[in-house]
């Protein structure tokens, strides 16, 4: 849990075992909110179709509900699931519900009427050149190829795309990279906007005690 199951490892995963993960949504806020079904397709880098009793609805950055399947908006849920409130944090509660709403903060589309995150709106929406980058996307392309053993996308200040995408690499044993075989390699497996802009290669990427990669740590390193 706590991180998004990337197609390359959905999978492989199924290839190996022949079962197929099951990989759902959710926050300790709202326990679970959307789910692949049980029985039924359940799609690799998708979370599926909000459970029963709970209404799901993507919103943009107006407050606007979100009607075009193409677009993203944050995820924003109701339902008898969803907390009370934090714990002597007036001013949290108040910021994190509108309209009745708990804001999530994570960003998603909806493809063929399942639900696909994108990321967390702070740190892995990446508005560059005047589009909105989808980090997780990049990342599970470039997590396919055979010398990346780990990668967090990130978006760094830049003069004339307000952000440009970043990838900070983790290689596997004994693997060698280079920015200008790889900007090769992306080619025609992702558009020419989503494509890295630079690499950084470490020994490993710093992550919390969940395991989950600490972006923010990234970013103040840059």
């Amino acid at each position: 849990g706590s991180a998004a199951c990337p197609e390359s490892l959905f999978n492989q995963w199924q290839d190996l075992t022949g079962q197929v993960l099951l990989e759902r949504y959710g926050m300790t806020e709202i326990g679970m909110a959307l789910s692949n079904p049980y029985r039924g397709e359940r799609r690799a880098g998708c979370v599926g179709q909000p459970l029963p009793g709970v209404e799901v609805q993507l919103f943009d950055d107006n407050n606007l509900p979100v009607n075009d399947a193409s677009s993203a908006g944050e995820i924003r849920v109701k339902g008898d699931n969803i907390f009370l409130e934090y714990w002597n944090n007036e001013k949290a509660t108040k910021e994190s519900f509108i309209d009745g709403w708990f804001c999530t903060g994570d960003v998603a589309v909806i493809e063929n009427a399942y639900y696909r995150i994108m990321g967390r709106s702070s740190i892995d929406i990446i508005k560059s050149g005047g589009y909105k980058l989808s980090a997780l996307e990049i990342e599970g392309v470039l997590l396919t190829h055979e010398a990346i053993a780990e990668v967090a996308v990130i978006g760094v200040e830049d003069t004339t795309w307000g952000e440009s995408v970043l990838a900070v690499i983790g290689l596997r044993k004994g693997a060698s990279l280079e920015y200008e075989a790889l900007k090769q390699w992306c080619s025609g497996k992702m558009s020419a906007y989503k494509i890295p802009k630079a690499i950084r290669i470490v020994d490993s990427l710093p992550r919390n005690a969940m395991g989950k990669v600490t972006k923010s740590a990234l970013k103040s390193g840059v």
